[in-house]
């Protein structure tokens, strides 16, 4: 920014506006803090009510005090001169002052959208567009897009480096940075689009479809927070390490109710590790193997072949075949899932034994003997016999249960699946104690639908829960008989129910939020879900998220070039149709905001050569570097050699080595010894900026430098996609570095 006296005006006026806005923000948690302080001070006495508002209080000023300590870092961004005179300032969060006067436009509120959609073509009522440029609690610079022709000769227009450019240019730290201070008119229009119905943004490398996705999620739950506040927002990523590096984004723009997840996670109470075959996971991911699964718990209701001798307490039953077969069909009548309507199918064999032990035992006696049989019923249910053979006919599953034992026993997986070869067949088969992988979720999601809830008492639970309430209630209504009169004699109307006594002295259990509730249960419906890096999901990976979103109401972001997984997507087309047919909108992201162009056009021309038809977005700079390519006899001697020169180049920023996973461990070692705690995994960090990784680890990441090992190995192994080279090449935001002990792939080079 020049430095006029005009211009260090300007700064100095914008620097005490900002320092109000802080000690606003300041004020505001100090206010959070007292009150929920005195909340917390509150003994947990009193009515029912009393209780259950003291919680929704400290809930509520607990979710403040978060989103208020979230928003620090550049709290406000923007001002806009509009017509007429008035000024608004753009930021995290709204924030008005005690006589509620507004001083901060929240960003996601309709009347800041101008901020980001207003051209010098279509002012939209604003004359100026001021960006702020904050380091800390500081405004160090401030560049203004002045939109209304006469103000152009006016020297308060000021200009700096660029706001877009400047965050472009920044460097990366292991964390992805929100964009809320440079959104794009085309990014905006998406982010802002309706609630209802699935969007799909596709966009190429470095055009921001995460910032999108995460800037939507907040935005939705802003504008639809009623909607959306009880039933919650699911984002779904593909790697555990995109989700640390994305982790931070949502609460700085002002929400903290997000469930983050991958698929893998997905599955309450199973934990997972990635799916190393890639055969397994493409059979895993087809829609055939809803069908399989149904046909496995249908293999589980099983009619004997003969007459079942069974004992009672010394007397012989007879189970036929066809009591058996009447029971299942009564029982599959009624619709409900394998556990639960084997509870129709227990009941009805038990009646029937018990009828038949009764006329055996009343025939043994004569005839006319009118004793209590009644407890025969009981003696039927727990005879270690009948047990085990209404086990054998229909067996209570859990979904583990019910997986694990259809991959171990070949012969239950051949019956169930008729269709599949014998090479899918093997692929599949794997030890009962198997680790679960992430393929395996979908698959456990879809058991639990079919099988429903396992309750081995048969729902004597509930009931002795039900009979304990009636002895509560019982218990409070006979003390307030007492209390009441005494308050009678007194000339007092009794004012306490039975029900708010026996409320009262439950024992409380703890207050979640939706998203704390969301993420434990399996059976949650979400308002909305957003999907990224949504090309490499499977067919049921996509069953199981149209089951936890009934309403179909999707953010989908991705980009079909990049797809890596062999149960991926090829068309958007292909993964929505049997879901949601056509009834999808498809948004077009066409700006390469990362990769300078020297690198975006080499991945390009990479693909092209390869035969992968891939967008390509218009890069936004040009780039200091090009890429460099060596060709060497020995890999980890070369890449130890050059790794001062990457770093030097980049200048203490992050450096990501991405090699065929078979590499990594070697590679890491290699690096160790000379940077020791710096050699990292994942996004990294402050600690560690030289990061070894896989092509698939890395997607969704940024760094400011790359080096690829053997680019041509990433093409020719038997599980390689031209999508994985295609990713590793795109993840540079300033210097790309190729080292291969063969061949460079065609196209790299100009």
């Amino acid at each position: 920014m020049h430095e006029t006296p005009h211009a260090k005006a300007e700064l100095e006026q914008e620097r005490t506006y900002v320092d109000g806005l802080y000690r606003r923000l300041d004020d505001l948690r100090a206010e959070k803090v007292q009150q929920l302080a005195e909340v917390r001070r509150t003994q947990a006495a009193g009515s029912h009510q009393n209780r259950s508002e003291r919680d929704a209080f400290a809930t509520m000023y607990e979710d403040r005090l978060a989103q208020l300590n979230a928003v620090d870092d550049r709290l406000v961004f923007g001002r806009l001169d509009l017509d007429g005179g008035d000024e608004r300032y753009i930021g995290r969060i709204g924030l008005s002052d005690e006589q509620l006067r507004q001083l901060m436009i929240d960003w996601r509120a309709p009347e800041a959208g101008t901020f980001y959609q207003a051209t010098a073509f279509e002012r939209m009522g604003v004359r100026r567009r001021r960006h702020l440029i904050l380091s800390g609690r500081d405004v160090v610079s401030l560049e203004d897009d002045v939109l209304d022709a006469d103000m152009l000769g006016d020297d308060a227009a000021l200009q700096g480096e660029g706001a877009l450019l400047a965050a472009l240019d920044s460097r990366r730290t292991g964390q992805m940075s929100d964009i809320v201070g440079t959104i794009q008119a085309e990014q905006d229009r998406i982010i802002r689009a309706p609630l209802p119905g699935v969007t799909v943004v596709q966009g190429g490398p470095g055009t921001g479809k995460t910032a999108v996705a995460l800037h939507r999620a907040a935005y939705l739950l802003y504008t639809h927070r009623e909607r959306l506040k009880s039933a919650g927002v699911l984002l779904v990523g593909p790697t555990d390490a995109f989700m640390k590096y994305i982790e931070r984004v949502l609460p700085s723009l002002g929400e903290t109710g997000v469930v983050m997840a991958g698929i893998g996670t997905l599955m309450p109470g199973v934990h997972t590790v990635p799916e190393t075959s890639e055969e397994a996971a493409a059979v895993k991911g087809r829609l055939d193997m809803a069908r399989i699964l149904r046909t496995a718990v249908a293999n589980r209701e099983r009619v004997p072949d003969a007459d079942k001798q069974l004992f009672v307490e010394g007397t012989r039953l007879t189970l036929t075949p066809r009591a058996v077969a009447r029971a299942r069909e009564r029982a599959r009548a009624t619709g409900k899932p394998h556990n639960e309507a084997r509870v129709t199918f227990v009941k009805i064999l038990l009646r029937e034994l018990t009828e038949q032990l009764l006329e055996i035992l009343e025939e043994s006696s004569g005839g006319g003997n009118n004793a209590d049989r009644s407890y025969l019923a009981e003696d039927v249910r727990s005879a270690r016999d009948v047990r085990i053979a209404l086990n054998l006919a229909w067996m209570p599953l859990t979904p583990q249960k019910l997986v694990s034992e259809l991959f171990a026993r070949p012969e239950l997986l051949r019956a169930a699946a008729p269709g599949l070869t014998e090479d899918e067949l093997a692929v599949l088969a794997r030890p009962a104690d198997a680790p679960w992988t992430e393929a395996d979720v979908p698959l456990l999601d879809e058991a639990a639908e079919l099988l429903g809830d396992l309750d081995p008492s048969a729902g004597r639970d509930t009931a002795a829960r039900e009979q304990e309430a009636k002895r509560d209630l019982a218990n409070a209504q006979r003390a307030l008989e007492n209390v009441n009169a005494s308050l009678e004699d007194s000339g007092v109307d009794g004012v306490l129910t039975a029900e708010d006594l026996a409320q009262h002295n439950a024992v409380p259990t703890a207050r979640l939020s939706a998203a704390d509730r969301a993420s434990t249960d399996r059976t949650w419906a979400y308002g909305h879900i957003v999907v990224d890096e949504a090309q490499e999901l499977s067919p049921m990976q996509w069953r199981l998220l149209m089951r936890r979103c009934p309403l179909k109401s999707f953010t989908i972001v991705g980009d079909i070039a990049q797809t890596s997984s062999a149960a991926g997507s090829r068309s958007w087309q292909q993964a929505l149709e049997p879901f949601v047919g056509d009834r999808w909108r498809l948004e077009e992201l066409t700006v390469n905001y990362r990769t300078p162009a020297q690198i975006a056009e080499a991945a390009v021309r990479m693909a092209n050569a390869a035969g992968l038809v891939v967008s390509a977005p218009k890069a936004v700079r040009k780039g200091r570097f090009a890429p460099v390519l060596d060709t060497v006899p020995d890999l980890v001697p070369a890449l130890v050699a050059a790794l001062p020169e990457e770093l030097a180049a980049i200048d203490g920023g992050l450096l990501a080595v991405i090699a065929p996973d078979h590499l990594v461990p070697e590679v890491r070692a290699a690096l160790v010894p000379a940077y020791g705690g710096r050699v990292g995994s994942g996004a990294g960090g402050p600690a560690q900026d030289i990061l070894v990784i896989g092509p698939r680890e890395s997607k969704g990441l940024e760094f400011d430098g790359v080096v690829i090992l053997e680019p041509q190995e990433m093409l020719d192994s038997a599980t390689a996609r031209v999508g994985d080279l295609y990713v590793a090449m795109t993840r540079p935001t300033q210097r790309l570095r190729v080292i291969s002990t063969g061949r460079i792939p065609a196209g790299i080079a100009d």
